[in-house]
């Protein structure tokens, strides 16, 4: 009877061992729910709604223009009064391209984005004097859907890529259930290739 109980113990310390590594596993290697907080997102994203961050898909693709992403805030940057919680922005250029934001609008490679996503009734303004940006290699320019409330890279420039934490997935918990949407920019021509030596 003894031995039975032991047995039994062993095997709930064993389960919950399992299930702890597992956990641990899967939430730093591939896949991290993540809670939004702010507004910078809306209307794709509302405040308190729950997303899982894909963290594997990033090691054997690019990072896109459009791609929904998390990211750590650079250095000095909070935008969300002191939490320091990661930021979730949209990418809007990658390495070589030239974005600049003119006439309430952004233009990356000279082609105007369409972008349907926006927060209803905002123009896109510069952030600071700043207007036109060039994206190194190894870089992103990101921001947020909601123009007039986000902190993004036209406050801090483009981002390292070394800094996200994995692309916005799967809508879970706080609105309906789906996968976050990619958007697609086929008028976007590729960058010029690097004429650095």
């Amino acid at each position: 009877m003894k031995s039975n109980w032991r047995g039994c113990l062993l095997e709930i310390l064993e389960t919950i061992v399992l299930t702890l590594i597992i956990f641990f596993v899967v939430q730093n290697f591939v896949a991290q729910p993540y809670q939004i907080v702010g507004v910078s997102m809306e209307p794709t994203l509302e405040n308190g709604q729950y997303v899982l961050v894909d963290k594997i898909s990033p090691h054997f693709s690019d990072y896109k223009r459009g791609d929904v992403i998390v990211l750590q805030p650079p250095a000095g940057v909070d935008e969300n009064n002191g939490s320091n919680v990661p930021f979730i922005k949209r990418v809007v250029g990658v390495g070589g391209d030239t974005v600049e934001v003119k006439d309430g609008a952004v233009w990356v490679n000279g082609a105007k984005l369409n972008e349907p996503y926006v927060y209803e009734g905002q123009e896109t303004i510069p952030l600071t004097s700043q207007s036109v940006w060039q994206v190194p290699a190894g870089y992103l320019f990101v921001m947020g859907d909601h123009r007039a409330e986000s902190e993004d890279s036209r406050l801090f420039g483009p981002i390292p890529e070394s800094t996200v934490i994995g692309r916005a997935w799967l809508r879970y918990w706080g609105g309906p259930l789906g996968f976050v949407q990619s958007a697609t920019y086929d008028n976007v021509p590729a960058a010029p290739p690097s004429t650095a030596p």
